[in-house]
């Protein structure tokens, strides 16, 4: 077999998540990551539609389900504490939702036997040639793979080696979100609340881990900040000088911020591009297909694409452009309806709340309620 040896740039979602598929295809796979190990916090994140195939393919749906948020359906309030509607959870949380660091721990346990990962470092360089690609990393020599992947995210090293700057593929939707975990002092039993503080700013609070948790999540319009992304603590005095003299429980969330150890903060912006691979470097995920977090679907959209791009690969049987056309000809749709979905959202996050039947319609009409929305080939 040709082409065995890929590297893999990201250990979040995808990464892992090829790396599995592409040993149970006879490739060879070797993960970097510039995170010392598996990262914690960040997202509750849910799965829909062929995501949930693709677990039960995997082996890891009943280990998923055991780290389920059994979330139920979410209250909106205004500023004094009094109910406006409630949103199902079917919109927020899909068919099965969990912490994304449970997730990724389940990944990383289910694939580090068998697969090389090399923690605390990075990509600095690509150099393709007739035989294969020469990467040079940020600590230890240089190494041969035969093909590369980047699964490394929204601002994805490898994109911007190998495709350019990141400014022709990002596109800011103008919201900030950041994410901490915070006590359930609301005392929400498995279920979320939010609210609409004021022009451009909204906050939500659900449960956690058996109700013995909480996450918080502040949402704030802003064009794009100038901000060192290493820095944590700039990161929270931007989001303390938003939210700054907001009602509702955003004084204590605001401590519970300045205290917090996990904090996820992020533009929410969209990742478009007219192609995702060029030459042997080919981009999974967030890094060429980000919907934002709004879409509900960028775990879906990394678990699929995993599993096709892999598929492919296989069924090319050496043919790596052939195999990385047919990865993003089956995605492409699927990705444009979920950015178009998350652009939508876009447009109500700090608008007036809909009337209650606005979103119980949303919830019995998902698009992957319509059998055409994405097939998997069973490879």
């Amino acid at each position: 077999m040709t082409n065995t040896n890929i590297l893999i740039s990201g250990a979040g979602v995808a990464g892992p998540a090829l790396a599995y598929w592409l040993r149970r295809r006879g490739y060879t796979p070797t993960v970097v990551e510039r995170a010392a190990a598996p990262r914690p916090g960040g997202y509750a994140v849910d799965f829909r539609g062929a995501a949930m195939t693709v677990l039960e393919r995997m082996g890891i749906l009943d280990d998923i389900r055991k780290c389920g948020t059994t979330i139920r359906d979410s209250e909106v309030v205004d500023t004094d504490g009094r109910h406006l509607v409630t949103m199902p959870s079917a919109i927020f949380a899909g068919e099965l939702e969990v912490l994304k660091s449970d997730l990724t721990d389940i990944l990383y346990a289910l694939t580090k036997d068998e697969t090389e990962y090399v923690f605390d470092n990075s990509i600095t360089a690509i150099d393709e040639d007739a035989d294969g690609v020469l990467v040079s990393f940020e600590r230890g020599e240089p190494r041969r793979f035969d093909l590369v992947v980047g699964a490394d995210g929204m601002y994805s090293k490898v994109r911007a080696i190998a495709f350019g700057d990141h400014a022709k593929y990002l596109h800011h939707l103008g919201i900030y979100n950041a994410i901490f975990a915070t006590d359930n002092f609301l005392n929400l039993d498995y279920e979320g609340i939010g609210c609409q503080l004021g022009p451009g700013r909204t906050a939500n609070v659900f449960s956690t881990r058996d109700n013995t948790e909480a996450r918080a999540s502040l949402y704030f319009g802003s064009d794009p900040l100038d901000y060192d992304r290493s820095d944590v603590e700039e990161q929270k005095r931007i989001i303390a000088a938003q939210f700054a003299g907001d009602g509702w429980v955003i004084p204590r969330l605001l401590r519970d911020l300045a205290a917090s150890s996990d904090l996820y903060f992020t533009p929410i912006s969209q990742v478009t591009m007219d192609s995702w691979s060029t030459g042997r470097v080919v981009l999974l995920g967030d890094a060429c297909a980000c919907a934002s977090p709004l879409s509900g679907r960028g775990t879906s959209q990394a678990l699929i694409g995993a599993y096709l791009l892999a598929g492919e690969l296989a069924t090319a049987a050496g043919d790596y452009e052939a195999a990385f056309a047919s990865y993003e000809n089956q995605l492409r749709d699927y990705v444009k309806t979920n950015q178009e979905g998350a652009a939508e959202v876009v447009a109500m996050l700090f608008a007036e709340p809909p009337p209650q039947e606005v979103f119980d319609a949303m919830a019995a009409n998902p698009p992957e309620a319509d059998p055409e929305f994405l097939t998997l080939k069973d490879y």
